[in-house]
């Protein structure tokens, strides 16, 4: 049985916005799930119970995340470090090796794939919850979900895998969020719409802040570690060596500074098995989005500074003392 849910097709402004300008050819409508109205497309209900009482292991490793937040990076980090340095393995993409538990929701392919029989899916996008189930462990997952619709085994702490969460500052991960959502999921709408959706809490796994202190006000617990984007900008090291402490791994200097050189921001960009161009290519070909980019764009703390007016980033800072 999943959490509860409410069609998100009223006639307010938010709801109206989203079905306008974020409907692209693979999604069919939304729905606010569980007691913070967590907002997934509606697809996310044929998964919902699977994704419940999915089957958890000790040995896991976990990283969630607001979208945009310094996902994959920390995911790459994390991979590296718990595989002791197995840079020839970490050549295979890394959707395939540390799998995104909610891929599939977010993309609803059945009324595409028939008249387009030469999009071949990986069952890591086809049905990403059987792929996981699959796995031999050390299992690595991905997601955005939030704590309340994470498995029933993690929030009932029957079984503790590592879990990293990744956070970063709301302003950034909207700008970065927008340009993803352009290329990556069919977004067709302007900036000052999406920071309107994005403040009301209406695109995919927000709303944002609820997302982000469920995992603060469990930082302590031994099997979650809290990171931020910032200090992974800043101080990449520290955050490496962090890391592998709470995976159990001792590093000396030299494989520390290895992995900071395989983690720049330069490297990662131009590294396929990171980067997602094949995914983005795939949307172009068959004209799934429009929007043109890169998976990978700046990379900057502060970014958002170039675009939000004074009068945006206030409101922002508003929202967020609140």
């Amino acid at each position: 049985m999943g959490p509860q849910f409410i069609p998100a097709d009223s006639n307010d402004e938010q709801d109206r916005l989203l079905n306008e300008l974020f409907m692209p050819p693979f999604r069919k409508g939304y729905v606010r799930v569980g007691p913070n109205k967590v907002l997934l497309p509606l697809y996310y209900l044929d998964y919902a119970g699977r994704i419940e009482d999915m089957e958890v292991r000790d040995s896991d490793v976990w990283i969630v995340s607001h979208p945009k937040a310094g996902t994959t990076w920390t995911q790459e980090m994390a991979w590296v470090i718990n595989q002791d340095f197995d840079f020839e393995g970490a050549k295979v993409p890394l959707p395939e090796r540390f799998p995104f538990l909610d891929h599939t929701p977010l993309f609803d392919y059945t009324d595409i794939l028939p008249n387009l029989p030469e999009l071949q899916l990986p069952l890591f996008v086809s049905d990403s919850v059987t792929y996981i189930n699959e796995m031999k462990s050390p299992r690595y997952i991905k997601t955005h979900l939030p704590w309340e619709l994470l498995p029933k085994q993690i929030r009932e702490g029957t079984k503790k895998p590592k879990i990293i969460y990744v956070a970063r500052n709301a302003k950034d991960t909207c700008v970065s969020y927008y340009h993803h959502c352009k290329i990556l999921e069919g977004y067709s709408g302007s900036f000052d719409n999406y920071c309107k959706l994005f403040l009301g809490g209406s695109l995919c796994f927000a709303p944002f802040w609820p997302h982000v202190l469920n995992f603060w006000k469990r930082r302590d617990e031994p099997n979650i570690l809290f990171l931020k984007y910032e200090d992974l900008k800043k101080d990449l090291p520290a955050v490496i060596r962090k890391t592998a402490a709470f995976l159990g791994k001792d590093l000396n200097e030299e494989q520390v500074d290895l992995l900071a050189e395989h983690l720049s921001f330069a490297r990662m960009k131009s590294n396929p098995a990171v980067n997602y161009e094949a995914a983005i290519e795939i949307n172009r070909r068959f004209n799934l989005t429009t929007a043109d980019g890169h998976f990978m764009r700046s990379g900057q703390v502060g970014n958002y500074k170039e675009v939000m007016g004074p009068e945006l980033i206030a409101e922002f800072d508003r929202w967020t003392q609140e």
